[in-house]
């Protein structure tokens, strides 16, 4: 086992993190830039290190602090959660040529999925159903717009290296086109440092299906069964849920063993999540691969009883997974809400500030994730998410009744601070997601104004 891990982000992951180690009896490190010196996560770890002022790329971006901090504090393992530096490959390489472990997969399988393109031709490869779209960067605009013209529209834009909802934009009409190529290039340079897009089918009512996996260094590969993600803003996902409502099981079925076979096409190591998507006419198409865990992760440890995150440090250190598909089995329904300091009434602005009260729910079958607490002022230079609700039952129905009622009982003020808890609610009082029967339209039909997609 790794004898020290640092953790190379911050929020609530960073404290998910922190807490998974110290169960295995490994000690740690947490980073923090000076916006975040009074974080939850500074007070849980054994050591914690500055690394820089509050803007990330000068502190949890700034490579050579991390490395720094981890040969100060003698770490020999780097978890790097989610979002940041959690897929880039340059950085997991930078680990290994330090001796450092990187948790997550090899950095050439992160490059060779963290690039779209490069990803949708291997699973093509590997018999995995495609929208109609490019398999290779489009460079003109001349080009993508002929393959827009060919598949027809509406299309969708996406950065080759784009992730986390990011980089993407929809065209409903060749009149728009060349604009929204340009723009979209462009913010994919902003954001990514890479001006590659492609262009593919849009869907423009479609359910979000993700497909949870784990695979050792030894050819050991597994599914955990499937997320609904489809309430979403600008590809920001809200709430997740697992079982998908309404899907047939054998759909659900496909969709893993497509997973799997993708995982072992790519020779995938770690903890990772295949994205699809649903069509009306019950056709799945694969989106991309999330090499890293999923905000989301804590839907699928509640319907398994599986520790994702102890699973990650595990094989990271040369472990065989111990158990096998057969053993894995998910009971219940699990629904989890995302409580971001947001106003839901302003297109879902951040809305920070010190939380003058906050008393998260409980209650039997509810689980929080979160790195709030009474007084602490949320940053205001990162993702606005404060906490995660989870709740489980033995059916939808009673899970969705026990969600309401938590966040009915969660509580969050202070000068400023708004939340989605509010529209969180009016999400669960909606007819079409309260019979399973919504899609990711939901919130354009909910807020009465389109979504940025």
């Amino acid at each position: 086992m790794v004898r020290k891990v640092l953790v190379a982000n911050r929020g609530e992951i960073a404290v998910r993190v922190l807490r998974a180690c110290r169960e295995l009896g490994v000690r740690t490190v947490a980073v923090y830039s000076t916006e975040d010196r009074e974080s939850a996560a500074v007070a849980l770890a054994d050591e914690a290190v500055h690394i820089g002022p509050a803007p990330a790329r000068r502190s949890y971006l700034h490579i050579p602090a991390l490395i720094e901090a981890a040969r100060k504090t003698g770490a020999d393992a780097v978890h790097p959660g989610y979002g940041f530096l959690s897929e880039d490959p340059d950085f997991a390489e930078v680990c290994r040529d330090n001796d450092l472990v990187f948790i997550g997969p090899p950095p050439e399988v992160i490059a060779a999925l963290g690039d779209k393109t490069a990803a949708r031709a291997l699973m093509a490869g590997a018999g995995m159903p495609l929208l109609p779209g490019s398999l290779e960067p489009l460079r003109r605009a001349d080009q993508a717009h002929g393959v827009a013209e060919a598949i027809g529209y509406p299309v969708i834009i996406k950065a080759a290296a784009g992730g986390g909802g990011r980089g993407m934009t929809v065209v409903r009409d060749g009149e728009d086109f060349v604009r929204a190529y340009t723009e979209t290039s462009a913010n994919a340079r902003a954001l990514f440092g890479d001006p590659r897009v492609f262009v593919e089918r849009y869907l423009p009512s479609a359910r979000h299906v993700e497909i949870q996996i784990l695979c050792d260094s030894h050819g050991g590969v597994v599914h955990l069964g499937e997320r609904d993600c489809s309430v979403q803003r600008r590809h920001q996902k809200l709430v997740e849920e697992s079982p998908a409502p309404g899907l047939p099981a054998d759909l659900v079925e496909r969709m893993a063993q497509a997973a799997v076979a993708g995982a072992k096409a790519a020779g995938y190591v770690g903890a990772g999540t295949f994205e699809f998507l649903v069509g009306p006419d019950g056709a799945f198409s694969f989106m991309e691969v999330n090499c890293r865990i999923q905000v989301e992760h804590p839907v699928t440890e509640l319907r398994t009883g599986i520790d994702l995150v102890r699973q990650q440090l595990l094989i990271a250190a040369g472990g065989r997974l111990d158990f096998a598909q057969d053993d894995i089995s998910a009971r219940g329904a699990v629904i989890e809400c995302r409580i971001n300091v947001e106003d839901p009434d302003r297109a879902f602005l951040p809305a920070p500030g010190r939380l003058e009260r906050f008393v998260p729910a409980g209650g039997p079958f509810v689980r929080v994730d979160t790195h709030g607490y009474p007084g602490y002022r949320m940053a205001t230079s990162y993702d606005s998410l404060l906490a995660k609700l989870l709740t489980w039952a033995p059916t939808r129905a009673e899970a969705l009744a026990r969600m309401d009622r938590a966040l009915a009982e969660f509580t969050v003020s202070g000068p400023g601070v708004r939340t989605t808890i509010p529209f969180l609610r009016r999400v669960l009082a909606d007819e079409h997601f309260a019979t399973g029967t919504h899609d990711t339209t939901i919130v354009d039909r909910l807020t009465g104004r389109p979504d940025q997609r």
